[in-house]
């Protein structure tokens, strides 16, 4: 599931499914308490506290050839299959379906209804009836077993995405998975090293990468506009309380209960990774240590007491998650990223995105900009007189479909784009491990009392070689 901006919110017209009813009953089984589907990942993804000299960051040895710089096969058409068909994969198969040179080949999710209107989107646009994967929880297994496939993308709760990411590889597939691409280090690595095994590509799907402003910023700080970088910020502040306690909104109470497992950083990419597209984080520099700490987690309960009746089994959840989490990255260059999540408490929306250097600093919400010779007197600039340095993404898709301000589409298009043409993709395994990794060394951090975190150098010692990214130069199709 990603929500990266607030927008027309469809409730789940369909009823419970067996998955949130098991999820319900692990979380009125006993506060921590974790039954059912989740019990094995979820207790485990709660690392023990920590202190300086935690051993997160030691390097085992690689199973195969790096994955840096490997370009997909190019094919005329991908073939796609989609597993999850809630609020984010029901929505984004809209845009798969919308680019050229892509056909959905395959659905899948337990909940039979959502599979069928998925389905019915895929024939009224023309393509072949898809393949339909609804029995029970771990049909994506068959699914990854397919030969026609290309493909897979993975848009489920995130105590699934580590296993079926595993599987598409195993499989050979190449794989993108909504954030969080895996809840513990021990997972990271291996998704590291089964991409190195299999030769598939395993990407977090980050679409606020392709965000308008984060490519128009990206492009300015490639060009040495900002000076030399110094500092960045990114977040994820979205108020979700009415969501996370609505009773149709999500398949089940899953995202609420991760506030009863974690006191961490739940959901860093989105703020994490446009920040390190901009420092060249695994492509000349690298993310070194986090440091983090949290306040007292009050906003879901108090937000409880006040909207949910006496029965609701949400009364028997104890909550830890820190209502607000703040970290604090550093780079091998010195140079410092700070991240921040507040999922519980009344805030208008806002990622933050912000970056700084030796000649001036941008900041989002609302944008605005301060650049030397450009701007003096300690007046902010117009953000949007620096047009001329959008990404040609941005000037081929002026008005792009879809949500999130177009860059689910980018998104999509990209990477699709990068498929048929046979091109590296614009980022990797080693970036979606890094840019996860904040969700456990967070909370690490946070149990040792802001003590900081070494962060594994997924490359193995290969991000000090420049390569490129995101900031991409317009192929020739």
């Amino acid at each position: 599931m990603n929500e990266a901006q607030p927008q027309n919110h469809h409730h789940n017209e369909t009823g419970p499914s067996r998955r949130s009813v098991l999820w319900t009953a692990g979380a009125t089984g006993a506060g921590l308490g974790l039954g059912g589907l989740t019990a094995g990942p979820a207790a485990a993804a709660a690392p023990r506290a920590t202190g300086p000299s935690a051993t997160a960051a030691t390097t085992p040895a690689a199973k195969g050839k790096t994955m840096i710089g490997v370009p997909f096969e190019r094919r005329s058409t991908v073939r796609v299959a989609i597993i999850g068909l809630g609020n984010r994969g029901g929505s984004m198969i809209d845009l798969f379906l919308a680019v050229p040179g892509v056909r959905v080949v395959a659905l899948c999710d337990p909940v039979k209804e959502k599979t069928a209107r998925a389905a019915r989107k895929v024939t009224n646009a023309g393509q072949p009836a898809p393949a339909v994967y609804t029995n029970g929880d771990h049909d994506f297994e068959r699914l990854c077993q397919r030969g026609d496939l290309d493909f897979v993308y993975v848009a489920t709760p995130w105590d699934l995405h580590f296993e079926m990411a595993k599987a598409a590889m195993l499989h050979g597939k190449h794989v993108g998975v909504e954030c969080p691409v895996a809840l513990r280090l021990e997972e990271l690595w291996q998704l590291v090293d089964l991409s190195e095994r299999t030769r598939r590509h395993c990407m977090q799907v980050e679409n606020c990468c392709y965000g308008r402003n984060e490519m128009r910023v990206l492009r300015m700080a490639h060009a040495g506009l900002f000076g030399e970088l110094l500092h960045g910020a990114g977040a994820y502040l979205h108020d979700l309380r009415n969501l996370m306690f609505d009773p149709t909104y999500y398949e089940g109470p899953w995202r609420r209960l991760w506030h009863t497992r974690l006191r961490g950083d739940l959901y860093p990419t989105h703020g994490f990774g446009p920040v390190a597209n901009y420092m060249d984080i695994n492509r000349g520099d690298r993310a070194i240590r986090i440091s983090s700490i949290g306040t007292p987690a009050l906003g879901l309960a108090a937000y409880r007491k006040g909207h949910m009746p006496p029965n609701d089994p949400s009364w028997k959840e104890s909550y830890i998650g820190s209502d607000r989490t703040i970290s604090l990255v550093q780079t091998a260059k010195g140079r410092v990223i700070r991240l921040e999540h507040d999922v519980s408490t009344p805030h208008p929306y806002s990622r933050i995105n912000s970056l700084g250097g030796t000649k001036g600093v941008f900041e989002d919400y609302p944008a605005r900009i301060y650049l030397e010779p450009d701007q003096s007197n300690d007046e902010w600039g117009d953000f949007s007189s620096y047009e001329q340095w959008d990404h040609w993404l941005w000037k081929e898709h002026a008005n792009p479909p879809g949500g999130h301000d177009g860059m689910d589409y980018m998104l999509v298009f990209r990477l699709m784009q990068c498929m048929r043409l046979g091109l590296v993709p614009d980022f990797d395994v080693y970036d979606a491990a890094t840019w996860t990794a904040p969700v456990p060394l967070s909370d690490r951090s946070i149990k040792a009392h802001g003590a900081p975190q070494e962060i594994p150098d997924f490359t193995r010692g290969l991000w000090k070689q420049a390569r490129p990214g995101v900031d991409s130069e317009k192929p020739e199709e």
